[in-house]
Formats: C-alpha cells, sequence, structure tokens
C-alpha cells in the first residue's frame, strides 16, 4: 500500500482518538494529530506537508475554514474530508472554497463513523493522485522561526503600497499596505511565501506594527507635501482578539497627530465567521475611532447577511478572482448583486483584481465606482510610491 500522510484536526479528544485508531486500522501510518489551527500549522510545516486533513467545520472554536484556506493556498495540505456531515449548501460553500484554494475536497464521513467510509475517503484520494498525468510542483517548506525573527529584527520585512482609484476619474482614493520579505538569500518574497510560518510562529503582531509604522512614515511625508490619503492595513481575525493591538494602533494615531480615518483595516471575509466577542468589540473600537474597516476577499467567504447587517465594517472589497471573467453572464450578476447589497447596507464597495482595460470597462458599466489591480497600478516601494504620487500631481499642474 502507497503511504499517505494525514492530519486529525479535532479538539475533542474522544474523537480524536476515534478517527487515529480507524486510520491506524486502515493502514495509515504517517499520522498527526492538533487540537488547534496553531499546532496544526506547526506539525504540518515539514518537507512535503501532508496529504489529507480530517476535520470538523462545524467546531467553529477551531476556526478550520481559514486554517484550510491558507495551507491550501501555500501547497501545504493536498486534499481535506470532513469528519461530520455538514448541510447542502455549506457543502456548496466548501466546495467553491476549496476550489479557490487548490484543495481536493474528498467528501463527509457518515455518522456514526464507519471505517468504510473513512477507507472511502481515502480511496478517492489515492485514486485521483494516481489518475493525475502529471507530477505535482515540490512544496516548498515554510521559513524558520529563527528566520522570520531575524527577518524582522534586521528590517527585512518592506510595506510596498498599491493605490485604490475612482475609476470614472483615475483619482487615487487610497492606497493598501502589503508586506513584502525582502529575504537576503530568496530575494523578494510575497505573503503566500511566509504569512503562514508568520501565523504559526505568532509574530503577525510584529509584522503588522512594522507595516503600520513604514506606512506612517509615508503618511508623514504626504503631511508635508499637502497630500492626504487614507491608508489601508490588512489584518488577520486572530490579532483581533487581543485588546493589546488596538491600544497600539490609537497610541500611533496620537503620537502621529493623524485622525482615525487615515487608517483602514481589511479583514479576510473567511476569518470572520464565528469570531469572538472580543473580536467585534476591537472592530467596534477600531470604527469609534475613525478607522475605516474593509471585508477583504468578499465572495471567497462564508459571511452570513447578518453578520453583514450588525458589523461595524463599511467597505467591502470584492475578490479579484471573481471579476476576470468579466464578459460572462454570471458573472456579471455577481457583481451586480455585490453591488446592490453593498449600497443597501451603505457601504462602499472596491473591485479588486482589475487586470485588464477589459474589467475596467466591464465593472464601470455596471456601476462600480472603486477599483484596484495591476492595470491601474502594481504594487511599489516606498520611494516608487512618493516619486509616482508626485509626478500625477506634477501633471495636474
Amino acid at each position: 500500500m502507497d503511504s499517505l500522510s494525514v492530519l486529525v484536526l479535532e479538539d475533542k479528544t474522544i474523537q480524536r482518538g476515534v478517527l487515529v485508531n480507524a486510520l491506524k486500522h486502515l493502514g495509515v501510518i504517517d499520522i498527526l494529530q492538533a487540537d488547534s489551527t496553531e499546532r496544526a500549522m506547526t506539525k504540518i510545516n515539514r518537507p512535503g506537508g501532508v496529504d489529507i486533513v480530517l476535520c470538523d467545520l462545524r467546531n467553529t472554536a477551531l476556526n478550520c475554514l481559514g486554517f484550510l484556506h491558507t495551507v491550501g493556498q501555500n501547497g501545504m495540505v493536498r486534499a481535506v474530508a470532513l469528519s461530520n456531515e455538514v448541510r447542502p449548501e455549506m457543502r456548496r460553500a466548501v466546495g467553491q472554497m476549496t476550489c479557490f484554494s487548490k484543495l481536493q475536497l474528498l467528501g463527509e464521513l457518515s455518522q456514526p463513523m464507519q471505517p468504510g467510509s473513512l477507507q472511502g475517503v481515502l480511496h478517492r484520494y489515492r485514486h485521483r493522485r494516481h489518475a493525475s498525468a502529471t507530477e505535482p510542483s515540490p512544496l516548498h517548506k515554510l521559513p524558520s522561526e529563527d528566520e522570520v525573527r531575524q527577518g524582522l529584527a534586521s528590517g527585512d520585512f518592506k510595506a510596498w503600497f498599491q493605490p485604490k482609484f475612482e475609476l470614472s476619474s483615475g483619482v487615487v482614493v487610497g492606497v493598501e499596505a502589503l508586506a513584502r520579505w525582502e529575504h537576503p538569500v530568496r530575494g523578494l518574497l510575497l505573503p503566500k511565501d511566509f504569512l503562514a510560518a508568520v501565523l504559526a510562529y505568532d509574530l503577525i503582531d510584529e509584522m503588522f506594527k512594522q507595516m503600520l509604522e513604514q506606512g506612517m512614515s509615508v503618511l508623514l511625508a504626504l503631511r508635508e507635501r499637502g497630500l492626504g490619503l487614507q491608508f489601508g492595513f490588512n489584518l488577520h481575525a486572530s490579532q483581533l482578539t487581543r485588546n493589546d493591538l488596538t491600544d497600539h494602533i490609537l497610541g500611533r494615531l496620537k503620537c502621529h497627530d493623524f485622525p482615525g480615518a487615515t487608517l483602514l483595516f481589511e479583514v479576510a471575509e473567511n476569518g470572520l465567521l464565528g469570531a469572538p466577542r472580543i473580536a467585534q468589540d476591537n472592530l467596534l473600537r477600531l470604527r469609534a475611532m475613525g478607522c475605516g474597516l474593509s471585508i477583504d476577499g468578499f465572495g471567497l467567504g462564508f459571511s452570513s447577511l447578518k453578520l453583514l447587517c450588525q458589523s461595524p465594517f463599511n467597505q467591502l472589497k470584492l475578490a479579484g478572482q471573481l471579476v476576470q471573467d468579466i464578459t460572462e453572464s454570471g458573472t456579471r450578476s455577481m457583481i451586480s448583486s455585490a453591488l446592490a447589497l453593498s449600497r443597501s447596507l451603505n457601504m462602499s464597495l472596491v473591485i479588486e483584481g482589475v487586470s485588464s482595460q477589459v474589467i475596467r470597462d466591464g465593472v464601470m458599466e455596471l456601476g462600480c465606482l472603486l477599483g484596484q489591480g495591476f492595470h491601474l497600478a502594481p504594487p511599489m516601494d516606498a520611494g516608487r510610491l512618493m516619486q509616482w504620487l508626485q509626478i500625477r500631481e506634477l501633471r495636474k499642474q
């Protein structure tokens, strides 16, 4: 029998034991166990990652959705099987999410769990793997904790900036700060190369504070030139469970004498479902400070209408993957629906992934006002952003 590696993600000891014993009975030797997504991330941070994750999506305490999205995008896991049955609509949504996350969805285990059900999941994975005509690309091992800490200490993590535009006029209405790692050996790294490691080693706050301070420096330089723009920063949902980060943001605003509206914080939609009360409280604190709040990657996660109606967010960012087929009727209907929803909730809608004139024209035709993407302007470091903005100002004169 060919070897498989399986991670059992379950915070209940008895249920986890049942799954592990069933896997052993079926001849699986390489079995990893974790009772939290943080421990799971550490366990799978090894050459080759793992083949299959077994998890229960109904357990909101584990935030399995966010975990699966991250490990799928980073190639650390190849397939997922659900250890409990879910409702049909949830199954459809998970299927869509796994498609974007590059994961195979192998199905659900029957309840009560029968060995035949688990055996069927393993068989489906082996069949699909052997049926593939091409070899999967080698998985890249995440950087070590010492490597990330050294990068942060050396100032190798840099904020790059991508403008957001009013589509009709081309006016810049804001800038998003994006993390980049100027690695001394591997060159410029994108978040897909290091974000999972930063989260696993609980260094996300340190990286965020560095990005925020670099963004503040650019804002100070712009203020000296008489320019004011809103700068957006990405926040991971887990960061909202600690009050000290919100306190830090408030402190930096006061230190530099900026109003709260100078900053906007983007939180991925897939991290909001099941977020604890303290996260909602900190979102409210940020909004009360005047900061903008944006749901990033809208359309790929699992926000409910109730969540949207009750949350303090004032912006939706439609995921760029969803607008690439702008000439398709289904894509246009989805964009129109997102626009109608944002208007009904008094939120602005930003279209990500504007990568061509066709997409720009298409979303404008549908009534979209704001956009961001390589066709409009690429991400750039602080120096190039300042030069780029200066040239635009000179052209206006």
